[in-house]
């Protein structure tokens, strides 16, 4: 192995890589003689092919790729030797004056280096950790939508206030040519909206504007069929074509529908219903809260963690990794859009070292496991048997997508204990919409 280190500066290098002529010219001269061997042409015997016209005809590919294949393994042995932390792949830097005769040929790579900086999570002062309640309100609505969901549906010559609507939105400019069926309740503005439905009959068409219709514009995706990017700001007319009214009878609070909903015997009032819509919603509302915390920390992180990026380089080599090359003002904005993820990767990276944060398979079987059995329970298995739990748990860690995404819940989960213990915050108790205006303003 030839290889050679110039650091450029801290965060750049180059390396060198000489090959030379002995350490690869027996190779292509043995499969030279195996190619004659094999080679049929017309005038000659099957492997009396002259070994000048199997030169001519084979000797510069089969050379070409020998050194290849040299630089390769040259330069794969030295970065593991040296254990160097690089940020994307060595770059071949451009040379048009090689002498391919020579018995030394020298080949330059760009390399860049990822940054060393040291974390301090003492540092990040008065962030927040929200304990959601499911108050009374939430908890009451709930109840009436479980009686909504469970009662009987009466068909409706004309809409009025409360009612549900099926038919299909319409719009020639973008194709759009979509079912729907939903409540007014769905809308941003379910007052405005409603207004427009109010004395309507089948067969009449509601005239609908998208800009701002949902409190939040993906819900467009799921109503009106149009794509993830036509979304964000879309602002076009729909027509609704209402093709059927209903009203919901509320289904009868009584033990029939209790022991739909839980089991028979598990509930029998509705204020244990209510405590059993507590118990799940702050479960639920916890996921919430603890991606709330780690986005939080994620964003201090990131203001507080210094560090230079070899950019110069990472743009270049951007230009490269794709199936088609980017033009330099391409690379200039992709990396302008991922230059925070990927400083975040090396916060976590590094955040993860200092801690001795480490990932085993038992972490994953275990984590994985009690997955399964949460989700056995929804479908009535209280009590799996172990063999039963561990035969899926090989079959869904068997897929590596799944794995993959195990793993970065399992260590997702590792960094939110570690900045719980670490990062300076207090803890508040909110309802749902308190949570939801502190997280986004509204």
């Amino acid at each position: 192995m030839n290889v050679t280190r110039k650091n450029i500066d801290d965060l750049n290098a180059v390396l060198t890589v000489a090959v030379y002529k002995s350490d690869y010219t027996y190779k292509v001269e043995k499969m030279l003689k195996e190619y004659q061997k094999q080679t049929e042409l017309p005038g000659f015997r099957k492997g009396t092919v002259p070994m000048s016209t199997i030169e001519k005809k084979y000797g510069r590919p089969l050379f070409l790729d020998m050194v290849n294949k040299t630089i390769q393994e040259d330069l794969t042995k030295y970065l593991q030797q040296e254990k160097l932390d690089l940020l994307g792949n060595p770059l071949p830097v451009k040379n048009d004056n090689i002498n391919w005769d020579a018995e030394k040929i020298e080949f330059d790579f760009e390399i860049a280096l990822a940054p060393t900086f040291d974390i301090d999570l003492g540092s990040i002062k008065d962030l927040t950790q929200y304990k959601i309640s499911a108050d009374d309100k939430m908890l009451e609505d709930q109840v009436a939508r479980i009686q909504k969901q469970y009662g009987k549906m009466i068909a409706k010559d004309t809409f009025e206030k409360g009612n549900d609507v099926s038919g299909t939105f319409r719009n020639e400019e973008k194709a759009i040519d979509a079912p729907a069926q939903f409540s007014l309740e769905i809308f941003k503005d379910e007052k405005a909206v409603e207004a427009l439905f109010l004395g309507k009959k089948v067969g009449d068409v509601v005239t609908l504007n998208t800009k701002g219709l949902f409190e939040d514009d993906h819900q467009l995706m799921d109503y009106l069929k149009v794509s993830h990017d036509d979304v964000h700001g879309l602002d076009i007319n729909v027509d609704f074509t209402i093709e059927e009214i209903t009203e919901s009878e509320p289904a009868e609070l009584n033990q029939e529908l209790f022991d739909k909903l839980f089991g028979e015997g598990n509930v029998s009032s509705v204020e244990e219903i209510k405590e059993k819509i507590k118990e799940d919603a702050e479960k639920q509302f916890e996921t919430q809260s603890n991606q709330k915390f780690l986005n939080d920390v994620t964003e201090a992180l990131l203001k507080s963690t210094k560090f230079d990026l070899p950019s110069e380089f990472l743009k270049r080599w951007i230009q490269t990794v794709g199936e088609t090359p980017l033009t330099p003002e391409q690379a200039e904005e992709e990396f302008a859009k991922s230059e925070n993820g990927l400083r975040y990767q090396l916060i976590e990276g590094r955040v993860m070292s200092q801690n001795n944060l480490q990932l085993n398979f038992q972490d994953l079987k275990a984590y994985t496991a009690e997955m399964i059995k949460k989700q056995m329970a929804q479908f009535g298995q209280m009590n799996p048997t172990d063999a039963d739990v561990d035969g899926i748990v090989t079959r869904v860690l068997s897929n590596q997508e799944e794995a993959k995404r195990i793993s970065d819940q399992v260590m997702s989960e590792k960094m939110l204990n570690l900045y719980k213990e670490k990062v300076s915050s207090s803890v508040k108790e909110v309802t749902y919409q308190e949570f939801i205006a502190a997280s986004y303003g509204e």
